[in-house]
């Protein structure tokens, strides 16, 4: 019998390390509260101290929101030629 992965989102990742870096319980008590291993909860304190600064960087975003806008304007392009090519093929 195969067991399933649990997928733990990153709010929940999140709010864990917190606790765990304000040392509000032990990450003993955090790993059997959420029922994860201890040393995954000192992966996510490390990942959350390694990524704090991107926080309040305000660049942090645009390179994906400029690359969204990219593949947008291409696709409107592409809609765009293929509209005119039907329209031109069916006489409209």
């Amino acid at each position: 019998m195969t067991k399933t992965r649990r997928k733990i989102d990153a709010a929940l990742k999140a709010k864990i390390a917190l606790q765990a870096l304000r040392e509000q319980a032990t990450v003993t008590d955090l790993a059997q509260r959420h029922q994860v291993h201890p040393n995954q909860i000192d992966a996510w304190k490390k990942q959350l101290l390694d990524h704090a600064a991107r926080a309040f960087d305000p660049k942090v975003g645009l390179d994906a929101s400029a690359r969204e806008i990219e593949k947008l304007h291409a696709k409107i392009g592409q809609l765009t030629i293929e509209n005119d090519f039907f329209a031109k093929r069916f006489g409209r």
